[in-house]
């Protein structure tokens, strides 16, 4: 099952990185909402499965957020009262888009 935007919607970013207790997965940010994919990988064959989408948050749900740490940099995102830690490449990046998508959204 790979991640289809809906009608209307566009990716903004996404990224393959890990979440504290969700493991590895792929992040998505579109105009309307973050996702986070989970997937499998195997070292044997190099290659990689999607699997299911079990973080669908809309952007208005999304209370706060912001980069954290120094050498073990994450991207926090704190929405329904819950805490994501992503291990995303650029948490700058993340910052600033989730900024601007929220922005346009309000």
């Amino acid at each position: 099952m790979s991640f289809v935007p809906a009608a209307g919607e566009k990716v903004i970013l996404g990224e393959d990185c890990s979440e504290d207790k969700l493991k590895t997965g792929v992040l998505i940010l579109t105009n309307k909402r973050l996702v986070f994919q989970k997937t499998k990988g195997s070292m044997a064959t190099l290659s990689k499965k999607e699997g299911d989408i079990i973080l669908d948050i809309p952007l208005k749900d999304i209370t706060s957020f912001k980069p954290e740490g120094f050498l073990v940099k994450k991207f926090v995102v704190l929405a329904n009262n819950q805490v994501y830690k992503f291990g995303v490449f650029s948490t700058r990046q993340w910052d600033k888009q989730l900024k601007q998508a929220i922005a346009s959204v309000s």
